[in-house]
């Protein structure tokens, strides 16, 4: 049952990692105000706001484990981070022309916040 309801979600988290473990030409690591707007903090933060959002949904519509549907936005909020950091862990470590980058951890993060805030906007306000 749970699966059924978290099917988008895993479909959602699977292009993620298949959109970010692509290898690519390598870009220089620099932080400055720019690198936080560019257009890939602004899809990654996207990407993890549907991620999210799907997320709590799925948690929130199963039924099976009532302590996930009840701690849905925790769960989702922790699983999402981790999966961020862990895909920008292996761009570093294990893709050839890939780093990881603390930028895109932060645009993750950003976009699992402004994933909960959508949530609680359609479904609890």
């Amino acid at each position: 049952m749970i699966l059924r309801y978290n099917l988008f979600t895993l479909l959602w988290a699977a292009m993620i990692l298949l959109l970010t473990l692509l290898p690519s030409a390598s870009m220089p690591a620099n932080i400055s105000l720019w690198s936080l707007l560019s257009f890939d903090s602004f899809a990654h933060a996207f990407l993890f706001t549907i991620l999210i959002f799907l997320m709590i949904v799925g948690l929130k519509k199963q039924f099976s484990y009532l302590k996930l549907r009840h701690y849905a936005i925790r769960i989702s909020l922790s699983t999402s981070v981790i999966f961020g950091i862990a895909i920008e862990l292996m761009q570093h470590y294990f893709i050839a022309g890939r780093q990881g980058d603390i930028i895109d951890v932060l645009a993750d993060t950003i976009g699992c916040l402004a994933g909960i805030v959508l949530f609680k906007w359609i479904y609890v306000w």
